[in-house]
């Protein structure tokens, strides 16, 4: 007997469970603990006004794209020294899953 074909992740099931804790995506409600997500793609990174980003922010020099945000929800760290976010992704589908949602908010 075959397996079932698996269906792909729903990035907007994943953000809720893995994201929304600490990041709204959109600009009316409350902020949390990490900036709100609406718009990222091509933002400049740690520029939501209002919200007070850790020190490592103050040193970069890109804008949020697919291959930024992938490095980012895999380990924050590497690619923002100082970043405080805890939270890493080892699955890269569960990364693209995100991302696409994300990309959706655009």
């Amino acid at each position: 007997m075959a397996l079932p074909t698996a269906k792909p992740p729903d990035g907007a099931v994943l953000f809720k469970q893995q994201c929304a804790t600490c990041h709204t995506t959109n600009l009316s409600d409350a902020q949390r603990q990490g900036p709100p997500l609406v718009k990222i793609v091509g933002r400049q990174a740690g520029t939501v006004e209002g919200f007070h980003y850790s020190p490592g922010f103050s040193k970069v020099g890109f804008a949020w794209d697919d291959g930024k945000l992938d490095a980012w929800l895999a380990n924050p760290q590497a690619v923002i020294p100082g970043a405080i976010m805890a939270y890493r992704q080892a699955k890269p589908e569960v990364r693209a899953a995100i991302i696409t949602y994300l990309k959706d908010l655009n």
